[in-house]
């Protein structure tokens, strides 16, 4: 069944362990890669999506659209590496930025979650619609894998025949596994990182919507679940923090996956607790493969003495392997 080897691959010698390996490239890698155009894509909603494209006009009929993580954006290394690596092999390439990613605030009081892939469905629809690609590779990092395969998850009959494959690098297939993951003292920096970007949107929110957000007290909150129960679930429609973990969570989708679809997660991964890895779904499923290096960090994968990150190789050979069909 679909549970693959583990990969073998050496990552630079400084990135010596699972922090490294996740913190060093988040930092310090340039990837040079610039995208051609930016093209606003209007929401029914009222609400809007900002489009980054490889090319000016449709060069190829393969498309490959990548999402990225939580508070990440297009410009991320991860998601310019792998749109260069794709467009030097044949494909158009796309990096889309969830609501209020891509340096402009988006105009609704909500956000975007693990568990609204609505707006990549419509990023789908327009890139099928609008330019007539026949042949989409969807890629998603943490949080864009969710997205990623809950788009194709939720309602299978419903994902259109252009949409091939689908690949995840770094996936909280469990979010309260990865938010427990996040709360040990030892990931407290990578916890209060994404606290401090979010506490700029939630302050900037709060004045532009002052009858439904209140950012009194903001910075006295120090846990994901704190900050789920005040914004994210009323915000979106959960009951609670908890509510959201289980709903939001892709994992128990999984196995309604109907087209090829590859999932990496690195066992050094310090967002991932075991409850992320989908080892049972994969040995029963037909399309579903998990593969689970060694190393690699999260969203990291950077091989020793190569410009181009494994995960970027791995996608490539998966997307283009004609025996997985």
């Amino acid at each position: 069944m679909p549970l693959l080897n583990p990969a073998s691959f050496k990552p630079p010698v400084l990135q010596y362990n699972g922090h490294w390996q996740s913190i060093y490239p988040s930092l310090f890698r340039k990837v040079a890669f610039t995208y051609t155009r930016r093209e606003r894509l209007e929401l029914p909603d009222g609400d809007f999506l900002d489009l980054d494209w490889s090319v000016s006009e449709r060069k190829s009929d393969k498309l490959v659209i990548i999402t990225h993580g939580l508070e990440g954006d297009s410009g991320r290394h991860y998601v310019t590496g792998m749109a260069k690596i794709f467009s030097a092999n044949g494909y158009d390439a796309l990096g889309w930025n969830c609501r209020s990613c891509s340096g402009e605030m988006n105009r609704l009081v909500r956000f975007y979650h693990h568990g609204d892939a609505n707006d990549l469905r419509a990023v789908i629809n327009h890139s099928i619609q609008q330019y007539g690609y026949k042949h989409i590779v969807l890629i998603g990092f943490s949080m864009g894998g969710s997205l990623t395969f809950r788009a194709i998850a939720e309602n299978p009959s419903e994902v259109p025949v252009e949409v091939k494959k689908a690949i995840g690098f770094s996936v909280p297939c469990s979010l309260k596994g990865s938010v427990d993951a996040l709360s040990t003292s030892a990931n407290r920096i990578y916890l209060n990182r994404f606290l401090k970007k979010l506490g700029k949107k939630i302050k900037i929110k709060a004045k532009l919507f002052p009858d439904q957000i209140d950012a009194t007290g903001y910075d006295s909150i120090k846990s994901f679940i704190e900050f789920d129960n005040r914004y994210t679930a009323p915000l979106h429609g959960y009951q609670n923090a908890l509510d959201f973990y289980e709903k939001a969570s892709v994992g128990p989708l999984l196995h309604q996956v109907a087209i090829p679809s590859l999932i990496v997660q690195s066992v050094n991964d310090p967002f991932l607790l075991p409850n992320c890895m989908p080892i049972e779904t994969a040995e029963k499923h037909p399309h579903l493969f998990l593969e689970m290096p060694k190393v690699g960090g999260h969203c990291g994968f950077m091989i020793r003495g190569q410009s181009y990150t494994w995960a970027e190789i791995r996608a490539l050979s998966f997307a283009e392997d004609t025996s997985i069909l």
